[in-house]
């Protein structure tokens, strides 16, 4: 099954995945791939404790806006 983070990411549009992706490579230095893999894994973290912001907040109100906020 998939993790609540994968979820997300498979309904929103592929920009928005991409932003989310970047921001949180950028953030600890990796490739969008390498953060995809660690949010993506069975034991990986709420997505939002991966991001600063202001890509946190823009993100909150996405998940907002597909009822996925309150997981």
């Amino acid at each position: 099954m998939a993790n609540r983070n994968e979820e997300f990411l498979s309904v929103i549009d592929s920009a928005a995945k991409a932003a989310i992706l970047n921001s949180i490579a950028g953030h600890y230095g990796i490739t969008s791939e390498e953060a995809f893999a660690e949010v993506a894994d069975a034991g990986a973290e709420h997505l939002l404790d991966y991001m600063v912001e202001p890509q946190r907040t823009a993100t909150s109100v996405l998940m907002q806006r597909h009822g996925m906020r309150g997981w």
